[in-house]
């Protein structure tokens, strides 16, 4: 269960930054993707917001303290062959799924229940 954002804190991730880790930090405190949030920030690069950016970045990157060790791992506990396991189990449930609306489509009861449509 994610941690309210009232319960976190807002850290530099050196480590995944590109430049000081600034948009890393953020999109770990916010919960939502790296690369969304770097994407946000070269947009505002481009419309009209150069300087807010600009200066409200290399403030952040000196006023946030680089992440202590360790501190993210437990946000990313999920291993690559859980993963695959996670995705195994859905693509087998889908499969199921479709084989049975095959069966039903190709059975004599829809043909039946289409003519009567017809009518």
């Amino acid at each position: 269960m994610p941690t309210p954002l009232s319960q976190r804190k807002l850290y530099r991730v050196p480590e995944e930054g590109v430049l000081k880790g600034v948009c890393a930090g953020l999109a770990h405190y916010f919960g939502v993707p790296v690369k969304l949030l770097r994407l946000i920030v070269v947009l505002s690069l481009f419309f009209g917001l150069f300087m807010f950016t600009v200066v409200g970045y290399f403030l952040l990157a000196w006023l946030l303290e680089p992440v202590p060790a360790q501190s993210f791992n437990d946000e990313n506990a999920v291993s690559a062959a859980d993963l695959l396991a996670e995705a195994d189990r859905e693509l087998n449930a889908s499969e199921q799924r479709l084989r049975q609306v095959e069966r039903y489509v190709t059975s004599e009861t829809f043909g039946v229940r289409s003519r009567f449509r017809d009518l």
